[in-house]
This record gives C-alpha cells, structure tokens and sequence, in this order.
C-alpha cells in the first residue's frame, strides 16, 4: 500500500482538525495528570501501593472473567491454554492484593518496560507530528527522554527503591505527560486543518 502526497496531506488535515476540535479536552485531560502526578510524588508510598492494589484487583477480575468465558466455551480448541491463562491471572491478582510487598519488585520489572514504550512511542510520536505542532512537538520529544531516564534509574535503584519508586516515577510521568497534553492542547487552540 503506498501513499502519494494528496494522500499524506489529507491525513495531516484531518489530524490538525481532530485536535483543534478537541483541544479543550486534551487540555483538561493533562490538568488531571499534573494533579494526579503532584499527589503521587508527594505520597509515593501511598501510590504504589494503589498503583499494586489496582493491578491485583484487574488480574483477579480479569482471570475470573477468563475463567467463566473458558467454560462457557468448553468444546472450542484451546481449552486448557485458557484455562491456565485465566488461572494464572487469578493467582497473581490474590497475590497481588494479599501479599502486595512481594509483588513491588515485580511490578517495578513491568513498570520499567511501560516507561521504555511510553518514551520510545512518545520520541516516535513528536518526530512524527513536528510540523502539525511546531511549538509544542519538542515537549512530547522529552516527555520521551524523560520516560526513558526513568526507566533505567528505577532498574539501576532495584530492589530497595520498590517500596516508593513506583508511586514517586509514575507521578513524574504523569506530571510531563499532562505537561505535554496541556502544551499540544494550548497549540492546536491555535491551529487550523488547512495550515496543517
């Protein structure tokens, strides 16, 4: 499948009328985050252990929720493989909720990998879209870089920064990511489809 240039043109407008349609609530949508991120760093214990309790209740709901679909649909292929999937998810959720101090070091391994594609996608994203948001692209490229220094202080911080990096981390990446969203909202106010 190729593009010619009408192609790509069109694109980029509907793109840059997508968010000048829809700045405001890009805009609250990273007040939010700035929130959200100040109360995790000024209370990062308390933030991972919310953040640990969340993903215990999502993995036990979510293996349930397998387990049910697993028998309701006993005679398909693959009956076992869902079975211990769904299982699985049960048991670390319980693990989760009822241990949650042997699940940090674990989920800061997972959190780790998410600040890695978060950064990696948010670097892709700015360079991708720099002439869409000329005033603003260079704010998601080190919302990016930040992601990215994240990710290797908390590896090289292991195991003793478990208790508190995942509250205090992911309340730095939500403060430059709502930073990010507030600087391309205040940008595409200003934007219309046709310059894009």
């Amino acid at each position: 499948m190729t593009f010619n240039q009408s192609d790509i043109r069109n694109f980029r407008m509907a793109f840059a009328s997508a968010l000048h349609a829809n700045w405001k609530l890009y805009l609250f949508e990273g007040i939010v985050l700035i929130i959200l991120g100040a109360a995790a760093i000024i209370i990062p214990q308390v933030a991972t252990l919310t953040v640990e309790l969340f993903i215990g209740w999502l993995l036990l709901f979510s293996g349930i929720a397998g387990l049910f679909t697993t028998f309701s649909v006993r005679p398909m292929p693959g009956f076992w493989w869902s079975l211990i999937s769904a299982l699985i998810a049960i048991a670390a959720g319980l693990v989760l909720l009822f241990w949650p101090i042997s699940g940090m070091v674990s989920l800061t391994l997972v959190l780790i990998a998410f600040f890695i594609i978060e950064g990696i996608s948010s670097i892709m994203f700015a360079a991708e879209h720099r002439n869409e948001l000329p005033g603003s692209w260079w704010v998601m490229l080190l919302s990016g870089i930040v992601d990215l220094i994240l990710a290797g202080l908390i590896f090289f911080a292991l195991p003793s920064s478990a208790a508190w990096a995942i509250g205090l981390l992911v309340g730095i990446n939500l403060v430059f990511g709502g930073c990010a969203l507030c600087a391309m909202a205040l940008q595409a106010r200003n934007i219309t489809p046709t310059s894009a």
